[in-house]
């Protein structure tokens, strides 16, 4: 794995660990951090023993927001390996939401802007009781644009309007109950609830895993009579595999199944 410096991977069995690494600024996201995320997901997707990816954050916050010192910087500075730039914001939300493997986002603070749109472009959320979630862009003049995409495929419009338009903040309970979060848990289980949604997401045929995100992500913006025979399709692409075959024998033979990933 590459050495970053705003951010810090660490592969743990089956899990990458991606961790936001900017504690001083709150873990603000800029253009360096958001190249960083593009090149460790793009070698999580190559590795073979990744099954699942925890996002998370170091410090008090989990990510603030945009970094506005570095909005007009280009992706990496004289301290930072030298990087080949991937991308800008728009591109890591595009990724993570086509994502080949779960991302989980592990929340323990404050979520905002930026930060919330890595929230909501996850595969899954699990969040503390003490995080919180917000779009405060417009009080300082700005609108949440880019991040509105993703929010949009999970709130209902009326609420999430009531959210851009305030500049609201959200516990983390009301975050789940407006479809943010999928789970919320005191500080002390966060740990242990992440390890074990991990465990059962790991546990899963890595390639069925592949296929039915790159399909749900696919007929996320078709009409139904474009959707369904697209799935169909999938489906059948799904049946073809090795790991079909293992489970469907497996559950015939009333044991566990045995995926290669094939």
């Amino acid at each position: 794995m590459t050495d970053f410096t705003k951010i810090r991977a660490q592969k743990e069995g089956s899990v990458l660990h991606l961790r936001l690494s900017y504690p001083e600024r709150r873990n603000a996201i800029g253009p360096q951090m958001v190249n960083e995320l593009l090149h460790a997901l793009d070698e999580a997707a190559a590795d073979r023993e990744v099954r699942v990816v925890v996002l998370s954050g170091e410090g008090k916050a989990f990510c603030a927001g945009g970094d506005f010192a570095q909005m007009t910087s280009a992706p990496g500075d004289s301290n930072a390996p030298s990087l080949a730039p991937k991308g800008d914001y728009a591109d890591l939300l595009l990724a993570m939401v086509r994502t080949k493997k779960p991302i989980v986002a592990k929340v323990h603070g404050a979520a905002m802007g930026g930060g919330l749109g890595l929230v909501a472009a996850s595969t899954l959320v699990v969040a503390s009781t003490e995080a919180e979630f917000g779009t405060p862009e417009i009080l300082v003049g700005l609108f949440p644009m880019m991040i509105m995409a993703v929010l949009a495929r999970l709130v209902p419009r009326r609420r999430l309007l009531e959210m851009m338009l305030l500049g609201e903040r959200l516990s983390a309970v009301a975050a789940k109950d407006i479809g943010l979060v999928n789970q919320v848990v005191t500080p002390e289980a966060l740990d242990a609830a992440v390890v074990a949604l991990c465990a059962k997401l790991s546990a899963k045929s890595p390639m069925t895993m592949q296929l039915g995100l790159r399909a749900f992500a696919d007929q996320d913006t078709l009409p139904l009579e474009q959707a369904l025979p697209m799935l169909r399709d999938r489906l059948a692409e799904c049946l073809s595999t090795d790991d079909a075959r293992e489970g469907l024998t497996a559950f015939l033979e009333k044991r566990l199944p045995r995926f290669t990933g094939t």
